[in-house]
């Protein structure tokens, strides 16, 4: 089973992975945690160093490291099924959930660590969440691509367990 989960950064990616792979008793990686250690420098470095397009390179060629893996949830970038045909080949290859979790809540959650996001880490608080509404909605054509769609505010395990039970 090979689980990608795809939405805004701050949506509870990393988060629902751990969790979700631990009920599962698989794997679970972030795509962004993998990028840094195999680069050796954070991601606002590797912005900050090489620029964005650069970044977006090196998160494709890391996400198709796991065509070889069997049985993980993957956390993805927010941005990484928006480009080099990323959810295409997600979908292609796993089961692709979109957890879409309220602006308010994103926004909210982000304000803290602002500085370790590079595409916020300039933007003002109370901007936060049109922000993210507009980039949800450039980024929409992409993530409407997900076999599955997770969105409310009130997610738990056994959304995750529902979905995936039906694969097993």
């Amino acid at each position: 089973m090979k689980i990608f989960l795809i939405g805004l950064m701050g949506s509870g990616k990393s988060y629902w992975a751990h969790k979700a792979g631990k009920s599962l008793g698989i794997p679970a990686f972030d795509l962004d945690k993998e990028i840094e250690e195999a680069e050796d420098k954070t991601i606002a470095e590797i912005f900050a160093e090489k620029g964005e397009s650069y970044f977006r390179l090196k998160e494709n060629e890391m996400l198709k490291t796991f065509a070889d893996k069997e049985n993980f949830i993957l956390a993805t970038g927010g941005g990484a099924p928006c480009f080099h045909d990323n959810m295409e080949w997600m979908n292609a290859n796993g089961i692709t959930i979109w957890i879409d979790e309220p602006l308010a809540m994103i926004a909210a959650r982000l304000q803290q660590g602002k500085a370790h996001r590079p595409l916020i880490a300039n933007v003002a608080d109370e901007n936060l969440e049109d922000f993210f509404y507009q980039m949800r909605e450039k980024r929409k054509p992409f993530y409407s691509k997900a076999k599955y769609h997770l969105n409310g505010g009130h997610l738990t395990e056994k959304h995750f367990i529902e979905i995936l039970s039906l694969y097993e």
